[in-house]
């Protein structure tokens, strides 16, 4: 299957398959903002994530996968840090702020400046129509954030905190998804990258997510919490994993601008299972959103 993927970079049938695989890591990337968010602890609920994708990594990586090159071992180093980083900052706005207000100014805030370190790093140019539906879906998403703020009735006293630090974790999104579209390229076998990150990964937010636990008062029961984890570990497999094939097989700018549309998938979760309040209003952001997207996808 490497040889497969390998095969179809630079050509048209590898462009379609990177739509596909981007539009899927959306989706799936709301149901995983919705699962560390939900009833459970943020913390607790990214900490028994990563615990259970390491497990699922570890023999996929020790055994099956390719022995990653010398030259990957700093590369593996750099995105750990990196990913630590980003976990901590959402988690931290998690926190703090409700999720329909957070989740569009991460998403909104990364894709902008991911295209902007494509361009510098992998020398990727958008077209002006381009832009122009980059402009359009940031529009939705920041307007969805907006709208949903001035409609919250709860958290509104750590809004402005939640707000910065959703920003920040944003910035880190855009860090993380061009180091790691870097990181990916730069390994023989793609899938080598994804399972030995994983497995690496898996083991970082442990022991912030250990001493939360320990410090906890009231400490939730160890079933829901497990299942929460080998679900969101399972679904961050697939998310994780579609992106990043989707920024080896075609432009990192555009993979991130699509996977963006998971604004609107977090939106359709929010209503549909956090039971949060979805209006005409947010409909039409939503669908502001869409249309950046396929602009950005077929203006260039």
């Amino acid at each position: 299957m490497s040889d497969w993927l390998i095969s179809l970079e630079g050509t048209e049938a590898g462009r379609h398959l990177a739509m596909v695989l981007a539009l899927a890591a959306a989706f799936l990337h709301a149901v995983f903002g919705a699962l560390q968010k939900g009833r459970h602890d943020p913390w607790l609920s990214r900490g028994a994530i990563d615990l259970s994708y390491c497990i699922m990594a570890a023999p996929f990586a020790i055994l099956v996968v390719p022995w990653p090159e010398p030259h990957m071992w700093p590369i593996f180093a750099g995105a750990v840090l990196i990913h630590i980083g980003y976990k901590i900052l959402q988690a931290m706005a998690y926190t703090k702020g409700a999720y329909t207000v957070v989740y569009p100014v991460v998403r909104g805030t990364g894709p902008l400046f991911t295209v902007i370190g494509a361009w510098l790093i992998f020398g990727e140019l958008f077209t002006p129509v381009q832009w122009t539906g980059v402009a359009v879906l940031l529009c939705g998403i920041y307007g969805l954030a907006v709208y949903n703020l001035r409609t919250l009735t709860l958290d509104r006293e750590t809004m402005p905190l939640a707000l910065g630090l959703a920003v920040a974790t944003g910035l880190f999104v855009a860090l993380y998804t061009t180091y790691d579209a870097y990181g990916i390229r730069a390994a023989a076998d793609p899938f080598t990258f994804l399972a030995w990150f994983f497995f690496l990964d898996g083991m970082s937010i442990l022991p912030i997510a250990g001493l939360r636990w320990r410090n906890m008062v009231a400490r939730p029961a160890i079933g829901p919490l497990a299942l929460r984890g080998v679900a969101g570990g399972l679904v961050a497999f697939f998310s994780f994993g579609s992106i990043m094939l989707a920024t080896r097989l075609d432009k990192v700018g555009e993979a991130a601008v699509l996977r963006e549309t998971s604004t609107v998938f977090a939106a359709l979760i929010g209503w549909l299972v956090l039971k949060e309040t979805v209006g005409p209003r947010r409909i039409a952001l939503m669908g502001l959103i869409a249309t950046g997207a396929v602009i950005v996808e077929f203006g260039g």
